[in-house]
């Protein structure tokens, strides 16, 4: 008996759905039970959110495919204009009517054409929910004023049974509108855990070796990777880049799969280099490949991340210089040299030339969180979403900062030390 039960869908359908989706039972189970059957009105709008490789997209992908309901899919990211969006929306919408699997390209310029197209595009699927999801839903914050409502209400002003998915890696309480709109309903999709990730990695066993040898190999692969790394995709990428290698014992006949200890030796060294070009892809597969079939010393990386200089992830050098700027810059001035229309600056009595003291030799100052956002959301030319990645990366770097101030006893003031950030830990980081 499958875990999933639904009067309208078939059986041996709703087993081959849930071997398609392993740990997310909960989250499916609450869809079906939202979609209801194929006729049914069912939410005009569900917003589903979580961080990044936390199944989103691919559950929902695999859950109207399999179940063969009418659904349109976009990536915001790709359409980053109202326009695009819609026009890519309604070519979508016609190819499901019609043979032509790509449709016909349909102008619309504003959201009031779109309602209007779009019943004229739906007339064939009347008798049935049409699904329209929205992947990187956090875009149509910087789109028109009125594209988010009229999504959220677009059931009512079309009168048509639509469903409209937004997928998302922010909450919902970001995106309400302060006018206010139509509160659609929310799902949330949690981080997979270790136990999820092996379940889920040692799913997609080679079917020339057994899958208990497999789950032994992710086990080990997640055991050096997991605190590093949680990202699905890319811990799948490394389970097959290196799997060959954890194999080699077995295939020259010099241990058997149940010899654990001899495949991690063979395999220890080639994982601590693979650890450090986690998500760089400095090298192909391929070449990957060949390093590892050639001999040499296991500690030497030949030219993998051994670069000079490592680029930085993007948000990362802004946040640096933000935190830079919030250390030697008193909070007062931040409105002269962060505001285009600051107004009059109110003079004050400053010291003689001779008295002035230069920031750079006080050293920095502490500073608060909300002034390091703020400074990073002006100095940025395009407008930043506080996702989770923003905050693992100011972790890092306070990490980081933390790390450089080991062995400074006189600089560890236990609970009341605040993050600072030097120019010489900035040089420190860019080398």
């Amino acid at each position: 008996m499958p875990n999933f039960e639904h009067p309208a869908y078939p059986e041996a359908t709703l087993l081959h759905l849930e071997s398609m989706v392993p740990c997310r039972e909960s989250q499916v189970s609450s869809l079906l039970s939202i979609f209801g059957e194929r006729q049914h009105f069912t939410f005009p709008s569900i917003f589903i959110y979580g961080h990044t490789s936390s199944g989103k997209t691919y559950v929902m992908q695999t859950l109207l495919e399999t179940l063969e309901l009418p659904h349109v899919f976009v990536n915001c990211v790709e359409c980053f204009t109202s326009r695009l969006l819609l026009e890519e929306i309604l070519s979508k919408l016609q190819s499901l009517s019609s043979e032509n699997k790509h449709g016909s390209h349909v102008p619309c310029d504003t959201f009031n054409d779109f309602v209007r197209l779009f019943k004229q595009e739906t007339k064939d699927l009347q008798d049935q929910t049409v699904y329209i999801v929205l992947d990187k839903a956090e875009q149509l914050r910087e789109m028109e004023a009125n594209v988010l409502p009229g999504f959220l209400k677009l059931q009512e002003m079309s009168d048509r049974n639509v469903t409209v998915v937004f997928l998302s890696e922010i909450v919902w309480e970001l995106f309400r509108p302060n006018t206010g709109c139509l509160e659609p309903f929310t799902l949330y999709f949690p981080d997979y855990s270790i136990g999820h990730l092996q379940k889920i990695l040692s799913h997609y066993h080679p079917p020339e070796y057994s899958a208990d040898f497999y789950s032994a190999y992710i086990n080990i692969l997640l055991g050096v990777f997991y605190t590093v790394c949680r990202d699905l995709k890319e811990l799948r990428h490394l389970a097959v880049l290196n799997f060959t290698k954890y194999c080699e014992p077995v295939v020259r006949g010099e241990a058997n799969e149940r010899d654990t200890r001899r495949l991690w030796k063979n395999i220890e060294s080639h994982l601590k280099k693979a650890m450090q070009t986690v998500y760089l892809r400095e090298i192909s597969s391929s070449q990957w490949e060949r390093m590892q079939q050639d001999d040499g010393e296991p500690g030497h990386l030949k030219g993998l991340s051994a670069h000079a200089h490592v680029e930085l992830p993007y948000y990362s050098k802004f946040l640096l210089i933000a935190a830079y700027l919030a250390s030697y810059n008193p909070a007062r001035t931040d409105k002269r040299f962060f505001l285009k229309h600051h107004g009059k600056i109110k003079k004050t009595n400053f010291l003689k030339k001779h008295e002035k003291t230069s920031n750079h030799l006080l050293g920095p100052k502490p500073f608060p969180l909300d002034r390091l956002l703020a400074i990073l959301y002006s100095i940025v030319d395009n407008k930043v979403a506080p996702t989770a990645n923003i905050f693992s990366q100011i972790t890092s770097l306070v990490t980081l900062q933390l790390l450089t101030l080991v062995g400074h006893d006189d600089q560890l003031d236990g609970p009341k030390y605040k993050c600072t950030v030097s120019l010489d830990f900035i040089r420190a980081i860019a080398r």
